[in-house]
């Protein structure tokens, strides 16, 4: 099997990201499981080193079509936006912000040249990308804007094989029900569906969580399952579908963690985050499901309480990383 090329993304220079991406590329099963791609400003990729106290060697490139793995050793693409030098540790900043679109932006424009075969990113802040002016939701669809992308994109979260969904994800919770229609849950779950098969699932199993609690208690409390969840969830099954609800969702992920089903399509972020953490939060990997190319991250955010004291867990980092690869290899996610 030819060997991946994925792009290994800096994450807030204020953060865990730095000294994550140091620790990442120490681990043999890492560096030989694809050819790595660094985008980072060269002194903030040294810095995280200084931090985790290590300093896997990298080969220095100027650019895309210059990268040359001979060596065996990963090629990192110095962009020069971001003296670490300069920034307060532990605090939201436009300038952070900011150098993250940048670092975002060269590996997202490589995947979609066709250069690279996938992305993983080190932790991003959203305050930060917000202050340097994302204008959108969140980091998964302003990538999905940058790269002209037209298709249903979403956030799911993995832990050990067991995949969360969402129909709704970064708005307010008193919003979600106004945002619950049949079409939308329908496009979720068919999102599923094709994200795990690009993951190499043959078969995949989907549950539908309820949003009301319950499941609505035949209409006593809410009226969402009856009229918009179920009849979405029978169309997707006429589809050809393998799903099956709305669950109530206080048991829905005890179901998946046993086994009967291997992704869960919640209603709104709090819904599956909360149970997908609880269950596993140090072993969390994100996916942004539904681009042309392998998107990955680990589940946890910049933990500014513990930046620059090197207890920073890479193990995330980690699962992120040879996700992006095993998708990468396993299916051509078009």
């Amino acid at each position: 099997m030819k060997k991946a090329t994925i792009a290994l993304v800096q994450g807030d220079a204020a953060g865990i990201g730095p000294e994550l991406m140091a620790k990442l590329l120490t681990s043999e099963s890492v560096s030989s499981a694809a050819n790595i791609v660094i985008f980072s400003d060269k002194r903030l990729y040294e810095f995280g080193c200084e931090i985790a106290g290590v300093r896997p060697p990298v080969h220095d490139v100027p650019d895309i079509e210059h990268l040359d793995f001979s060596g065996g050793l990963p090629n990192l693409i110095d962009i020069s936006c971001i003296d670490p030098q300069t920034i307060k540790l532990a605090e939201v900043s436009s300038t952070c912000g900011a150098a993250v679109l940048q670092f975002f932006g060269q590996g997202l424009a490589a995947c979609k040249n066709g250069l690279l075969d996938g992305l993983c990113f080190m932790p991003f802040n959203k305050a930060s990308l917000h202050a340097a002016g994302l204008g959108e939701e969140d980091e998964c669809r302003w990538a999905k804007n940058f790269i002209g992308h037209q298709d249903r994109v979403s956030e799911f979260n993995v832990i050990d094989g067991m995949w969360n969904a969402r129909v709704t994800s970064h708005i307010p919770l008193r919003v979600v029900a106004d945002h619950l229609t049949i079409d939308e849950i329908i496009a979720s779950i068919k999102l599923s569906n094709s994200t795990l098969l690009n993951a190499g699932f043959t078969s995949p199993r989907i549950a539908v969580a309820a949003l009301n609690p319950h499941a609505g208690d035949n209409g006593n409390i809410g009226r969402e399952e009856i009229e918009v969840i179920a009849p979405a969830v029978e169309r997707a099954q006429s589809l050809g579908i393998n799903c099956a609800g709305p669950f109530p969702s206080d048991t829905v992920y005890i179901k998946a963690r046993d086994g009967e089903y291997d992704c869960v399509v919640s209603m709104y972020h709090d819904q599956g985050q909360i149970a997908i953490k609880l269950l596993g939060f140090h072993m969390g990997v994100s996916v942004h499901g539904g681009f042309p190319f392998p998107m990955t991250t680990p589940a946890h955010g910049t933990a500014f309480d513990i930046v620059g004291m090197n207890k920073a867990n890479v193990e995330p980092a980690k699962r992120a990383f040879l996700m992006a690869v095993r998708m990468a290899q396993s299916a051509p996610c078009k």
